[in-house]
């Protein structure tokens, strides 16, 4: 007889903590909070009835049936279940994964406008690379790190804070967030291409980039970056026809040894002595 009465009443319980998980997320909802923290939730639950003790438990079947998304430890976003609310777009998410973060790189040129191609990841650039959110059982490799939430991947790339600089802010959807600017973005992919798409994809760039490139802010921002991608910055900005007068600051800095225009290309081509760039493209390179 006990056993009999027992289910019921366990029943009761899991329903309880059900209807109040929904209403939580129905709360959460109306205060706009599509991203929230554990600690949000535990302050909107007493208006909903749910109690401190099943707050956690509530959680995590409200991500086990699909209303919400695990992002970090303590984070989640609402998930498109949820009825009117437009979730969280995937920018706004990089935003609350971790703190400096900027869209970078390919992700960068796509919101630009700078390629045609869609970026299967989403690239961020931070200077907190020890908070980055990891993938437990995996290690980083040098300074970039993936991480996957629900279909998305993250891709972070990580910089010096001193070099973490170049970026705007922008409305996505209905948040703002922080997105390295077009000449930052453009230096980035002479930097590290290979999280641009490809060396050529980025010289496409620079042209579609075009008369709308500013030049004295590119030149300043290459300053601060190393002598290599100075240099590169110098080739591919005289290629494009601009004053010489203004590519001085980029030709007097001094570099030790040829480096490759593509630094992710074979050590073969000419040698542009003025710009200390060996020229390893294709069309270039003999076979």
């Amino acid at each position: 007889m006990a056993k009999i009465g027992y289910f019921p009443m366990i029943t009761r319980q899991k329903q309880k903590k059900t209807q109040g998980g929904i209403e939580l997320i129905r709360r959460i909802a109306a205060e706009g909070d599509r991203v929230f923290s554990t600690e949000r939730a535990r302050e909107l639950a007493p208006e909903v009835g749910l109690k401190d003790s099943y707050l956690l438990e509530a959680l995590y079947h409200l991500r086990r049936n699909g209303w919400i998304v695990f992002l970090r430890r303590g984070l989640y976003a609402l998930s498109a279940s949820v009825p009117g609310v437009t979730p969280a777009h995937e920018f706004e998410v990089a935003m609350a994964l971790l703190n400096p973060a900027a869209i970078s790189h390919w992700s960068a040129l796509h919101h630009h406008g700078l390629t045609e191609q869609t970026p299967r990841k989403i690239f961020v650039l931070t200077s907190t690379y020890a908070s980055v959110p990891r993938v437990r059982g995996v290690k980083a490799k040098g300074a970039s790190h993936e991480y996957p939430v629900g279909d998305t991947i993250y891709h972070f790339v990580q910089v010096k804070p001193e070099r973490y600089f170049g970026t705007e802010m922008v409305w996505i959807q209905e948040a703002r967030v922080t997105i390295t600017d077009p000449e930052r973005t453009l230096l980035d992919g002479l930097s590290m291409p290979q999280y641009c798409g490809d060396f050529a994809e980025v010289l496409h760039a620079f042209k579609v980039r075009g008369d709308e490139l500013n030049v004295k802010r590119i030149v300043e921002y290459a300053s601060r970056f190393d002598a290599a991608t100075a240099k590169r910055l110098g080739w591919v900005l005289e290629s494009q026809g601009v004053d010489p007068a203004y590519l001085e600051p980029l030709s007097g800095l001094a570099i030790k040894g040829y480096r490759k225009l593509d630094p992710t290309g074979p050590r073969k081509g000419p040698c542009s002595r003025r710009w200390m760039i060996q020229e390893n493209l294709p069309g270039k390179v003999k076979a």
